[in-house]
């Protein structure tokens, strides 16, 4: 089985080199994953028509790695493209681990989701795994542990056009609820922008300056600074059936997102104002 690694974490992330531990058994792995950090990019597309750095880092303990200075959606598209080539498609797509959950609304935004949608689009099943941690450092045992069966299971269900979203509680494995199959639940986010402060990096996750590429932001005369942080505020609607309630009561959430975003009760209901 041929099996395609990406991320938004960036290549050197943590969670990726698990995700490389966990699935190595199960055939041959390639790793595209974007150079520096890409979190919060969905599925966009590194357009433009400018220059975009690609490095085949080589074959480490035989997983075959590469970088894109991209976004994780392009990375899908890169190794699609050029890593693997016409007539020779991964038979499943991994996006993660991603440090921080991506389930309710953030689903939206995220950057390991987008690039395992690119992956649905082109027909490829695909899996995106997130774990309840920020940190740099975080403890991926509990993913090690339970993601492989997760992923067996998966394989012989999956359908074309579906992204398969899995994301774990951070919990040892003892503390594991169960698995749960779940909707998207629902969540919004409040003072949104902050003064732009380097030390809030590390509370994310993130390297100061990883996405300029590491260099030191030099802001223009008149301008001020800031950065996305926020806080998040669930919906009252969220149900024991929604992935982040799931979650919260230490589940494991398996939600099903379809690549049609047509809301099909609406498209019937405009049908009577229209025709």
């Amino acid at each position: 089985m041929k099996i395609l690694l990406v991320n938004d974490d960036g290549y050197q992330a943590k969670g990726l080199r698990s995700l490389v531990k966990i699935l190595k058994p199960y055939g041959e792995v390639t790793v595209v994953a974007p150079k520096v950090h890409q979190s919060g990019m969905s599925m966009a597309v590194s357009l433009g028509v400018r220059p975009i750095a690609a490095r085949y880092l080589g074959r480490i303990d035989d997983v075959e790695w590469h970088y894109l200075d991209a976004t994780p959606a392009s990375c899908t598209k890169f190794a699609l493209d050029e890593v693997f080539g016409p007539g020779n498609r991964p038979d499943v797509i991994v996006s993660g681990i991603n440090h921080g959950l991506n389930s309710s609304t953030a689903v939206w935004y995220s950057g390991t989701i987008g690039a395992a949608r690119e992956g649905a689009l082109a027909g490829i099943p695909s899996i995106g795994v997130s774990l309840d941690n920020l940190s740099h450092d975080a403890d991926f045992t509990v993913v090690e542990r339970m993601f492989p069966s997760i992923f067996e299971r998966l394989l012989e269900v999956a359908e074309k056009g579906i992204v398969y979203n899995v994301n774990f509680p951070d919990l040892p494995e003892d503390k594991i609820s169960g698995i749960k199959v779940t909707v998207q639940g629902f969540e919004s986010w409040i003072k949104e922008f902050v003064p732009y402060d380097p030390k809030l990096y590390e509370k994310f996750g993130v390297l100061a300056n990883a996405g300029n590429g590491g260099s030191a932001f030099v802001p223009e005369e008149g301008e001020k600074i800031y950065m996305m942080a926020g806080e998040v505020m669930e919906s009252p609607e969220n149900t024991e059936f929604t992935d982040n309630y799931a979650n919260e009561h230490g589940y494991v959430s398996i939600t099903p997102h379809n690549i049609d975003n047509t809301d099909y009760e609406e498209f019937r209901r405009l049908h009577r104002f229209f025709q």
